[in-house]
């Protein structure tokens, strides 16, 4: 006679998916169930290979992002300055170039993140930080703050709270109905046109040049910034990271709807709630340290999705892929048109403009 152990948790959409089809242990077709002790894990061989092959190109890009520049640094000197072997140019790599592109893949991971669990809530591809109203939330008080003579230290810590207050006001008026998706959807987009106006008032009546630095902010740059930006938000990561462990597993269930979710012992609208005030709370401190960089979040997750071909976006591969593009920008921002550098933030709306209408012309096509 064969026991079976109970689960010490309830099944998630994949899980149930695999235990109705083949039973505990076994395999469903492109993944494997491992289990350790009490806890199985769901893992989907593509996606493993998929964060493998960004990872490569991850350091790939850095690499390129180091030696790229004048000087010209051969990537085999910026290998041995990484290394610690010491170079003739560990100035130019390490102290000069080095804080820039950890910045830009920390920065870029966390909008990954944020993108990832914010659509997944929404249910909705076009859903991100500055589609929401968070971006724009943290815009309006950097924009306050650069304009009426406050010291730069303290612009970071006031975008991070215009942010955080953007997205108290976007669950006051998407909570009701269990902040449905499509409710949360149409509140941040509210939101979002009554931050932009109001940060356009602010910059139409202040001085020039005050307004010239608000717009720069508001493009989204990573010059001038380095490790201090880089560690908060590094530490907001880490902080969050027994919570985004939870996320990862808890995005399986968001395509259910409420009555299935509740029917395999889930709570959809509190998952909801954790998982949009983690994505808020994420892209809130990534904005308020590097500006207001769009598209990486919106992009990101779902170019994930179509390489992993899975049904949600994937986190990990969603950071990844956000860490690559922010530093692919950045050095495209930087050697394009040298001497004169260009904010990462035009280059990601470069990338994310006609990837807007790649996802209207598909939608166009669908219904048709």
């Amino acid at each position: 006679m064969t026991t079976t152990q109970r689960p010490s948790r309830p099944l998630d959409a994949a899980d149930l998916a695999v235990t109705a089809s083949t039973g505990a242990g076994a395999r469903l077709s492109g993944r494997s169930l491992l289990r350790i002790g009490p806890v199985s894990l769901l893992i989907r061989r593509r996606a493993v290979l998929v964060a493998a092959v960004l990872t490569v190109l991850l350091l790939l890009a850095v690499v390129l992002s180091l030696s790229l520049g004048t000087p010209y640094v051969a990537p085999a000197d910026v290998v041995r300055a990484l290394s610690g072997a010491g170079t003739p140019y560990d100035l130019v790599v390490l102290d000069l170039r080095l804080p820039r592109v950890v910045l830009a893949a920390v920065a870029g991971a966390a909008f990954g993140v944020a993108g990832t669990l914010i659509q997944s809530v929404a249910r909705n591809p076009l859903a991100s930080p500055d589609v929401i109203g968070i971006t724009q939330g943290a815009g309006l008080a950097a924009t306050v703050a650069l304009t009426s003579g406050m010291a730069a230290v303290l612009v970071a810590p006031t975008a991070l709270v215009g942010g955080l207050l953007a997205a108290v006001l976007l669950f006051a008026l998407g909570a009701r109905h269990g902040l449905a998706a499509q409710r949360f959807v149409l509140a941040g987009v509210a939101v979002a046109f009554g931050f932009r106006a109001l940060t356009e008032v602010v910059m139409l009546t202040a001085d020039p040049i005050d307004g010239l630095r608000a717009q720069i902010w508001l493009i989204g740059t990573l010059a001038g910034k380095g490790w201090t930006e880089a560690t908060w938000i590094a530490g907001t990561l880490l902080v969050l990271l027994p919570v985004l462990a939870w996320a990862g597993w808890a995005l399986n269930s968001t395509a259910l709807d409420d009555d299935t979710a509740r029917g395999v012992g889930l709570r959809p609208v509190a998952r909801r709630i954790g998982l949009a005030g983690t994505g808020v709370l994420v892209a809130a401190m990534v904005t308020a340290q590097v500006g207001a960089v769009d598209f990486v979040a919106l992009v990101a997750p779902q170019v994930a999705r179509r390489l992993v071909r899975a049904e949600r976006p994937p986190l990990v591969c969603a950071a990844l892929l956000g860490a690559l593009l922010l530093v692919l920008a950045d050095l495209a921002g930087r050697r394009l048109f040298a001497p004169t550098q260009l904010p990462a933030g035009v280059l990601t709306a470069a990338i994310g403009g006609p990837y807007l209408i790649f996802l209207l012309l598909r939608g166009r096509r669908r219904s048709s």
